[in-house]
């Protein structure tokens, strides 16, 4: 594995990947796929099956990390995690029978829409989690899909979901948005498995850049207010989209 350039820039980006993760419970995937395919220069089918492992691996200590703070809530991990995994499976199938500049214009698409939510609403510290199952079944298995779909972990989904319809406040949504990104990921895995192969070495090192940003990350989220993190995360999402929406729409 030569270390060109291109990979190097990689790698560091490979850093913001899991800060992001750490710090806002999403924007893995968000950085991870656009990284392997415009810097690293991954084709895209694969480097979804990439992407899933990154993202996937580094959620999954992340939320270890959130857990030790109490900012995992198990009853919403638990029910969207389950109906997400079974989602993404399926959603894994679906990703082949689209073009590259369709599956990144929905990335965008998604990402802008849930940017849009998340401004508008208030975070409420006090309100307590209302995660029944009908609705978190529901939520976790068409964010399943999309996970699939897209190769993403999902997390620009889940943490809006968890604040506006399961009623967690924003760090408790960002720990457990790591653990369900973790299960939808390993799912979604499963499913891609079957079409594309994997650069084993380059995703290793990927993954272990990754892993030590999201250990930073998860300092940072426990030094912010609820107000200021769940604002930083929607105009993050919001100006990715933009850039992916207009790289793709020239």
């Amino acid at each position: 594995m030569p270390l060109t350039f291109a990979l190097g820039a990689a790698l560091v980006l490979a850093a913001a990947i899991g800060v992001s993760l750490g710090a806002l419970g999403a924007g893995g995937s968000i950085i991870t796929l656009p990284v392997l395919v415009y810097v690293a220069g991954i084709p895209a089918h694969t480097a979804i099956s990439m992407s899933l492992v990154i993202v996937g691996a580094t959620s999954l200590f992340g939320a270890y990390l959130h857990y030790r703070h109490g900012q995992v809530y198990a009853r919403a991990v638990l029910m969207l995690g389950a109906a997400g995994m079974a989602g993404a499976f399926f959603g894994s199938s679906l990703t082949h029978l689209v073009s590259e500049d369709i599956l990144m214009l929905s990335f965008a698409a998604l990402m802008l829409g849930s940017g849009m939510a998340m401004l508008r609403k208030k975070p409420d510290a006090n309100l307590l989690p209302r995660c029944s199952p009908p609705r978190c079944l529901t939520i976790g298995a068409a964010v399943g899909v999309l996970t699939g779909f897209l190769g993403v972990g999902g997390g620009f989904l889940i943490v809006p979901a968890l604040i506006i319809f399961g009623g967690l406040a924003p760090k408790t949504a960002v720990g457990s948005s790591l653990a369900i990104i973790g299960l939808n990921s390993a799912a979604g895995l499963l499913g891609h498995l079957r079409y594309a192969g994997i650069d084993w070495k380059l995703t290793a090192a990927f993954l272990a850049v990754a892993v030590l940003g999201m250990a930073l990350g998860a300092k940072i989220c426990t030094q912010i207010s609820q107000q200021a993190l769940q604002r930083t995360f929607a105009w993050f999402i919001i100006a990715v989209a933009v850039v992916i929406g207009g790289v793709n729409l020239r």
